[in-house]
């Protein structure tokens, strides 16, 4: 494995808009990545294996429940410094950076801002440490786009809930402990449910054969006359803007997590055009590769800007849905059109292992589409601008 010689971009001197903690924070992560992370992640890609030895150190960088306060195990920290951490976590590889979303936006923060005081308790202190793994069940095999059409059900059987039904393309389902579920109850109305791995009936087989986030587990929720006790129905919120609510934070870490993977592929491919030589000369030298890096740094410098005013927004209660949706969108079209171009300045080498790149272009084919896809936030925005529903 060649020695991690990142050095982050920051063309804008956008560190003047941080704070010391802010930096302090982002340096601890991007340490942790270079000495844990990069010596080790095309191996577990290649055997398309999760390396879980790095759990607690995710857990001790502050990347699970960054923002949950600290009486319930979390850090603490505000939005920005969660953004952070995820675009250093994803410099290093974005199935990683899925792991700890899932576990920070798509488990910790329902069960905190929809849960009560025992489940919070009870839940978020394991979590956070990284003792329990949890994942995150909306997806379905017939329903990904359309949440609300899902067909997973349980029914009230007095002292306890029945619940039947299957989720898919589960990131950590395989070895979570606990899965946040999403499920419709009798009159048809979504709530989410704590299933805990060993009940009766849940299962969690593994999706193989994957050719994007290797180095993420991916499974199945399968629910099968599943008895989940009362006292595990999240109490605080129900119908389809609670899991939608989780998904905005999941989509904000993702705006900033996109940025790690493009800085790493310009980093990349800056550092090779000074290296390689042709026809005499490094071909940096050349008019067509400096133009992809010009616009390069000028694509990663414009998300930067768009990702530090959301978490601007995030910290004073005001971001949208809908701009959440434009930072996701934005910055995961950038990084993918980096990762492309940046492959081909390193002509066959991009394709090998020896460089991060292909694995970062192959990773971001997922990412476009998760947390919903490109064209979805799209539209997303358009109706946000318009107020012209596109989806009915």
């Amino acid at each position: 494995m060649k020695p991690d010689l990142f050095q982050a971009p920051d063309y804008y001197n956008l560190d003047d808009l941080l704070t010391e903690e802010h930096k302090l924070i982002r340096e601890a992560a991007r340490d942790w990545v270079k000495r844990d992370v990069s010596p080790i992640i095309e191996e577990y890609a290649q055997k398309a294996e999760f390396p879980k030895q790095i759990i607690g150190g995710l857990a001790e960088i502050g990347a699970f429940g960054p923002y949950i306060p600290e009486e319930y195990g979390g850090a603490g920290l505000d939005q920005i410094s969660y953004g952070l951490i995820m675009q250093e976590i994803e410099r290093g590889d974005s199935g990683v950076r899925s792991t700890a979303s899932v576990q920070s936006s798509l488990v910790m923060y329902p069960i905190y801002t929809y849960g009560n005081e025992a489940q919070r308790k009870k839940y978020l202190p394991k979590l956070a440490s990284g003792e329990w793994m949890g994942c995150f069940g909306l997806t379905e095999p017939n329903h990904g786009s359309n949440p609300s059409g899902m067909e997973t059900k349980f029914k009230d059987m007095g002292d306890h809930y029945l619940l039947n039904g299957a989720k898919m393309w589960i990131s950590n389902a395989p070895f979570a402990q606990v899965a946040v579920v999403w499920a419709k109850n009798e009159e048809g109305r979504i709530h989410g449910l704590i299933v805990e791995r060993g009940m009766e009936g849940f299962s969690t087989p593994e999706t193989h054969n994957k050719w994007s986030l290797r180095a993420s587990s991916t499974g199945e929720l399968i629910f099968d006359n599943v008895k989940v006790p009362k006292e595990n129905l999240l109490p605080n919120k129900s119908g389809l803007g609670a899991p939608l609510g989780c998904l905005d934070s999941a989509r904000y870490g993702i705006a900033w997590g996109a940025i790690g993977a493009a800085m790493d592929c310009y980093d990349t491919a800056l550092r090779y055009s000074k290296e390689r030589e042709q026809f005499g000369k490094p071909i940096g030298q050349f008019q067509l590769q400096q133009k992809k890096l010009a616009e390069m740094i000028t694509e990663i410098t414009k998300a930067q800007l768009l990702a530090w005013r959301l978490g601007v927004l995030k910290n004073n209660g005001k971001a949208t849905s809908a701009q959440i949706s434009m930072a996701k969108r934005n910055n995961v079209d950038m990084a993918i059109h980096i990762a492309r171009e940046a492959r081909q300045m390193l002509g066959g080498m991009g394709i090998t292992g020896e460089y991060s790149i292909m694995r970062h272009m192959m990773n971001l084919e997922s990412v476009i589409t998760y947390e919903g896809t490109h064209d979805i936030h799209l539209l997303i925005t358009g109706f946000d601008v318009t107020g012209l529903n596109a989806f009915k």
